[in-house]
């Protein structure tokens, strides 16, 4: 028996971990060209040479090879592959030596002996498949962690695009909100006006004043957080921007998306490996009443050499594993629950993605190409009706306002739906999974129309 343990032993000791390759995976999860480098050293807090021009795919790379939370992710894989690499290693030898001394003198009993656990010998098969479902386990979970950070990257980018191309709007509407506010006190003061017109222009001056303000803050703590991800969390966050390029759905069926889902999620893959280690833990049980058994041999000199076979059994009276076979099993049971709730869980992230995109872009396209050229019309038509003095100058600034209220509304919705692309291309696993799905537009996003 111990022979054939050896022998599987030899098969086992023979193979090697698998080969993961975490780095190309996460790269690609990502959209990157290369694989991310894994660091052995701390990262500094700041990383260097801040650029003046900060691209949408530069902010992913670098968020994704200098985020902290990456490098301890792929630490944690290579964590895995020593265990792995432990799960085959043969157990060591025990050697006992023991020298005693008779009363009345002479030679000395020297009683030695040199035993092997046969018992975690034949564990070694289906602990290191064990060790090597982990591993693959780790590898997932790192992958995760990169396409989250990705995705935040994403969000923040697009959020700071959207809000800076939100201010110059909102500073027009402003501009335009004064004007009619002193044409209203000039109407007031030559006894045309009324109070009312004046009350209520002060309190839309006032409601755009605390927009502007609250819109200038958000803008600066997404650049802020930009800062941090990019890896430059002091810096002066002074970057420009590049405009946006909204990807394009080439499958417009909800159900591509989903089967990608499906197909591409690491979160399966994770919860999936680890079924597969509880798999093989459970068969791992059938041992647990022989653990300690050894085999080997023992020598006694009292006073001639005496050498014999030794062998130390278990007698499994009290536990026979039943205990340790019933929790595995509850673990496999609650591993295929979490499962069929990770995939439910990733259909409806894809369907609440895709309902999102499309009504955010069907939105958007209401706005820009129909509320802002309606608006546009009843500005030309008020500053018509101004120029022949049958209106005052109030209606075109009024219809000034509502015009910029159109545009800062199209560029909301752009955000909205810029982000929902985004979750999209998340919940079916990253943008490398994604990539047979959409195809990048090279028209820029569209920008506010200039007051004229």
């Amino acid at each position: 028996m111990s022979a054939l343990a050896f022998i599987a032993l030899a098969g086992c000791q023979s193979m090697r971990p698998p080969e993961t390759d975490t780095e190309t995976t996460a790269g690609t999860a990502a959209g990157l060209s290369k694989p991310i480098a894994f660091q052995v050293e701390g990262a500094p807090i700041d990383e260097p040479s801040d650029p003046e021009t900060l691209t949408f795919t530069e902010a992913v790379r670098e968020s994704v090879t200098t985020d902290p939370a990456v490098q301890a992710a792929l630490a944690r894989v290579r964590i895995a592959l020593a265990d792995s690499k432990q799960a085959r290693l043969l157990p060591n030898p025990i050697l006992n030596f023991a020298l005693r001394f008779p009363e009345g003198g002479g030679k000395p009993v020297i009683e030695a002996s040199l035993a092997q656990d046969l018992i975690s010998i034949l564990k070694i098969p289906r602990q290191s498949s064990a060790a090597d479902n982990r591993l693959r386990q780790a590898s997932a979970a790192a992958i995760i962690v990169v396409i989250d950070v990705v995705a935040e990257v994403q969000e923040r980018y697009v959020s700071t695009q959207a809000l800076e191309q939100l201010l110059p709007v909102l500073e027009q509407r402003r501009t335009l909100v004064s004007k009619a506010v002193d044409l209203a006190n000039a109407r007031l003061s030559a006894g045309e006006g009324t109070r009312e017109d004046v009350a209520v222009l002060d309190t839309q001056r006032v409601n755009l004043n605390v927009e502007i303000a609250e819109t200038t803050q958000e803008l600066r703590d997404e650049r802020l957080r930009l800062a941090r991800l990019i890896g430059r969390p002091s810096g002066a966050a002074a970057w420009k921007l590049e405009p946006w390029t909204p990807p394009t759905l080439t499958n417009t069926t909800e159900a591509a998306w989903i089967d990608a889902g499906l197909r591409s999620r690491p979160e399966i893959q994770e919860r999936s490996w680890i079924l597969a280690a509880l798999g093989d833990d459970l068969a791992l049980t059938r041992l647990l009443p022989f653990d300690g058994t050894s085999a080997g041999a023992q020598a006694q000199r009292d006073p001639d050499w005496q050498v014999g076979p030794e062998v130390s059994i278990p007698i499994p009276i009290f536990d026979m594993g039943q205990a340790r076979s019933e929790r595995v099993t509850a673990a496999q049971i609650e591993a295929r629950h979490e499962l069929v709730q990770t995939k439910r869980q990733i259909i409806e992230d894809v369907r609440r993605s895709w309902e999102s995109l499309i009504q955010t872009r069907e939105n958007v396209r209401r706005v820009r190409q129909e509320l802002v050229p309606l608006q546009e019309q009843r500005r030309s038509l008020a500053d018509a009706s101004f120029r022949a003095g049958q209106t005052d100058v109030t209606s075109l600034f009024l219809a000034e306002q509502d015009l910029r209220a159109a545009q800062a509304k199209a560029v909301e919705l752009e955000r909205k739906a810029a982000i929902a692309a985004i979750r999209l291309q998340r919940a079916v696993g990253g943008p490398g999974p994604s990539a047979a799905l959409t195809i990048t537009s090279t028209n820029e996003a569209p920008v506010p129309n200039p007051v004229k």
